[in-house]
C-alpha cells in the first residue's frame, strides 16, 4: 500500500496543480456571472415565464402521461429529477452551508428562480432538434442542437466529452461515495461492500436501456421526494418558532450581515455566492446542459410543453428538496455546535446532514438519511448513464452500440471506485467538469435563445386560441429545414402562423 501511495501521490498532486487553478478561474470569474446573467436575460426574454406560467407548469408536469412505445413527458421529467435529486440535495447543501455559511442557501434560491427560465430554454431547444433512434426513443440535447442549429459539430463534440467526463465518471463516483458514507455511518457497512451492491443493482437497470431507466425513475423518484418532504415538514412544524430567525440568518448572511462564524470562508459574500451557486447548479442543473438529454426523449405534441415540465423540475429540486435539507440542518443544534468546536475543520457533507437528522429524530434520523441518499443517489447513477450514453452515441454514431456497451462497464467501475475514493477529490473533479460543461452549453443557448422564445410564443398563442394541447409546426421557425422532419413534419396549414423573428 505504501508503494502504491508513492506512485499515486505525485500523479494526484500534479493533477491538482493543473485542475484547481482552471476550476477556480471558471467558477470565480466566468460561470457565476454567466449563469446569473443568462438566467436574468432569459427571464426577461420569456417575460418572467417562471412566475406567469407556474401553475400551468405544475399541471402539465403531472398530466404528461402516455407515450406509446417511447418515453412519456412524465418519465422524462422523472429521469431528469433522478439526476437532479441526489448528493447535491443532501451532501451538497451541507457542504455549501459549511463553506459558504447560511447565506449560500439564499444564493441557491436565486440560482433556482433564474434557472427556471434557463431550464426552459435548453429543454425546449432539445425537443425542437431531437431525432428518433432505432429503439423508438428520441435522442437530443446540447450536442445535438449545437450541431443541427449552429453547424458546429466540433463544439457539440466538446460538450459531449465534458458531459461524459462529468456524468459518466465524476458524478457517478460522487453519488457512490455519498451512498457508501451514509450506509457506513448508519449501519457500519464497509464502503467497498456498498460499492459492489450498488454496481450490481445499477447494472440490472442500465443493461435494459433508456426505457428501463425511465421506468425505474418514474417509480422511485416521486416516492422518495414525497417521503423526504414530509419528514422535513414535520421538523419545520416542530420548530416553527425558530423559523423566522432562521430565515433572517439566511438572508443577512447572504449579504455579509450575519455574525462572524468559522468555516473555510465564514460569511463572506463571495464565498456564499460561489458555494450557493455552485451547489445550486450541481443540484438543479439548470443551464448545465444535462437535463435536456432527458427532455429530448419525451414524446410530446409541442416542444414548449416539455420545456415547462423541466422548468418545474428546478422548483421541485432546489426550492423544495434542497430547502428541506437546509431546514433540517439549520434548525438542529449540530451546525452551531460544530462551528464553535471545530470551525476550521473539513467535514463530510452527508455526515452533517445525518447528524442534524439524528438531532431531530434520534437514531431513526440516521437510518432515514442513509436510505434517502441510497435512493436519491442510486437513481442519479441511472440518469447519469442515460445522459452519458446519449452523448456516446453522438460521438461514435456508426459504432454507437459497441461504444455504449464498453461505457456501461466503465460507469459501473466508477461506481465501485467512487465508493472508496476521497470525497474532496471527487467533488473537486466534478466541479471542474461541471464548470466546463455548463460554460459550453450556456454560450450556445445564449445564441439560440430566440428560437426557444419563438416556440414559447407559438405555444401561448395556441392556448389563447383555446387549444388545450398545442401542436408544433416547425414552419414558425426561420429555418424549419434544420428540424428533423420525421419528428416534426411541416404541416403548413392555411391557418399556420407566420414566421416570427
Amino acid at each position: 500500500m505504501e508503494t502504491l501511495e508513492l506512485i499515486i501521490a505525485p500523479l494526484r498532486d500534479g493533477l491538482y496543480a493543473v485542475m484547481m487553478p482552471v476550476s477556480n478561474f471558471i467558477w470565480s470569474y466566468i460561470l457565476v456571472y454567466l449563469l446569473l446573467g443568462a438566467g436574468l436575460l432569459f427571464t426577461i426574454m420569456t417575460r418572467g415565464m417562471q412566475f406567469r406560467l407556474f401553475r400551468h407548469m405544475a399541471r402539465v408536469t403531472f398530466t404528461a402521461r402516455g407515450a406509446g412505445d417511447g418515453v412519456s413527458g412524465f418519465q422524462a421529467f422523472a429521469t431528469s429529477m433522478a439526476a437532479r435529486v441526489g448528493t447535491g440535495n443532501l451532501a451538497g447543501v451541507a457542504l455549501a452551508l459549511w463553506i459558504g455559511g447560511p447565506g449560500a442557501i439564499f444564493w441557491m434560491w436565486v440560482t433556482a428562480l433564474l434557472g427556471f427560465a434557463t431550464a426552459f430554454i435548453e429543454s425546449t431547444l432539445a425537443q425542437v432538434y431531437k431525432h428518433r433512434n432505432e429503439d423508438g426513443v428520441f435522442r437530443g440535447g446540447p450536442a445535438f442542437y449545437i450541431e443541427r442549429c449552429l453547424g458546429w459539430r466540433w463544439l457539440g463534440s466538446l460538450f459531449a466529452v465534458f458531459l461524459i467526463i462529468a456524468y459518466g465518471l465524476a458524478f457517478n463516483a460522487a453519488q457512490s461515495n455519498t451512498i457508501a458514507q451514509g450506509m457506513n455511518g448508519a449501519f457500519g457497512i464497509p464502503n467497498w461492500v456498498t460499492g459492489v451492491v450498488i454496481a450490481i443493482l445499477a447494472g440490472f437497470v442500465i443493461y435494459g436501456g433508456l426505457k428501463s431507466v425511465a421506468r425505474t425513475a418514474e417509480k422511485i423518484v416521486p416516492v422518495m421526494a414525497v417521503a423526504y418532504l414530509l419528514v422535513a415538514l414535520w421538523i419545520l412544524l416542530a420548530n416553527i418558532t425558530a423559523v423566522p430567525d432562521m430565515l433572517s440568518l439566511i438572508v443577512m448572511s447572504a449579504f455579509g450581515l450575519g455574525p462572524a462564524v468559522g468555516g473555510a470562508a465564514g460569511y463572506a459574500i463571495k464565498a456564499a455566492m460561489e458555494n450557493g451557486i455552485k451547489r445550486g447548479l450541481f443540484s438543479n442543473e439548470a443551464g448545465m446542459g444535462s437535463t435536456p438529454n432527458a427532455a429530448a426523449q419525451a414524446t410530446v405534441k409541442h416542444p414548449a410543453a416539455q420545456g415547462l415540465v423541466q422548468s418545474f423540475g428546478v422548483f421541485v429540486d432546489t426550492i423544495v428538496i434542497c430547502s428541506c435539507t437546509a431546514v433540517v440542518i439549520l434548525l438542529s443544534g449540530v451546525y452551531e455546535r460544530l462551528l464553535s468546536e471545530s470551525p476550521g475543520d473539513s467535514i463530510e457533507g452527508i455526515q452533517l446532514t445525518q447528524d442534524a437528522m439524528v438531532d431531530h429524530l434520534g437514531g431513526f434520523g440516521e437510518i432515514f438519511i442513509a436510505l434517502a441518499i441510497l435512493f436519491f443517489a442510486f437513481t442519479s447513477i441511472l440518469a447519469n448513464f442515460s445522459f452519458s450514453s446519449v452523448n456516446i452515441e453522438f460521438l461514435f454514431r456508426r459504432h454507437a452500440k459497441k461504444a455504449v456497451s464498453v461505457f456501461k462497464v466503465i460507469i459501473l467501475a466508477m461506481v465501485l471506485l467512487g465508493s472508496v475514493a476521497e470525497l474532496s477529490v471527487v467533488w473537486d473533479f466534478a466541479d471542474l467538469a461541471m464548470g466546463l460543461m455548463a460554460t459550453t452549453n450556456l454560450l450556445a443557448i445564449l445564441v439560440m435563445a430566440p428560437i426557444a422564445i419563438t416556440v414559447l410564443k407559438d405555444y401561448e398563442r395556441q392556448r389563447r386560441d383555446g387549444i388545450e394541447e398545442p401542436m408544433f409546426d416547425p414552419v414558425i421557425l426561420k429555418r424549419p429545414e434544420l428540424v428533423d422532419k420525421d419528428v416534426w413534419p411541416v404541416k403548413e396549414a392555411k391557418n399556420s402562423v407566420k414566421q416570427e423573428s
